[in-house]
């Protein structure tokens, strides 16, 4: 009887508490080795292929360091008219982006990229997340949880950001950070 196919080393390019975990909950256990890019958009960019392009440099980037493994890079913005809402930089920037989410439907993007040799092969998952019409209380009561830094859109629909959410249109890992399903079948393409 053979022996089990070995399964190759697998890095993720992010240090996002997010999508460790939603990678362990698809048994998977990645190095991790984040990125460090450029993460501004271009001139002209739409959203999607902001955030396309963005997690295939996140992936060549790691990849170069680290050759013959199995690299995933990720980006995840937030589209309201055109409009990318990125990581608010400060509490006064969080508070303008959720204003303007207020009581309206914006698209969540997501894009993964795979990564390994000469191979590459990047996917997108994009879903519709409405948020209730905001008031001044629950919004600073938001704020000061700390949770909308360091996420697109200044909010976070698996934490106390939920609260905020009316409903949402597609896959709901995809708008946490990693659509599980089709990342699940992406990585078994990849052997990992």
């Amino acid at each position: 009887m053979a022996p089990p196919a070995q399964r190759q080393s697998f890095v993720l390019a992010s240090r996002s508490p997010r999508r460790i975990e939603l990678l362990q909950r698809i048994g998977r256990n990645p190095a991790i080795d984040p990125a460090d890019i450029d993460e501004s958009m271009r001139r002209g960019e739409s959203a999607i292929d902001y955030v396309q392009r963005l997690s295939a440099e996140k992936a060549q980037a790691v990849l170069a360091r680290h050759p013959g493994a199995v690299v995933l890079g990720a980006d995840t913005c937030v589209e309201l008219d055109g409009v990318v809402h990125g990581q608010p930089v400060d509490r006064e920037e969080a508070r303008r982006t959720l204003r303007t989410l207020s009581g309206r439907t914006h698209n969540v993007h997501t894009a993964v990229t795979v990564a390994s040799g000469a191979r590459s092969r990047t996917i997108l998952e994009s879903a519709r997340v409405t948020l209730q019409p905001l008031g001044e209380a629950l919004v600073e009561w938001y704020l000061d949880t700390g949770e909308p830094f360091g996420k697109a859109g200044a909010y976070a629909v698996q934490g106390h950001g939920s609260v905020l959410v009316t409903g949402v249109r597609g896959l709901m890992s995809g708008v946490v950070g990693l659509p599980l399903g089709p990342v699940a079948a992406l990585l078994d393409e990849f052997g990992v």
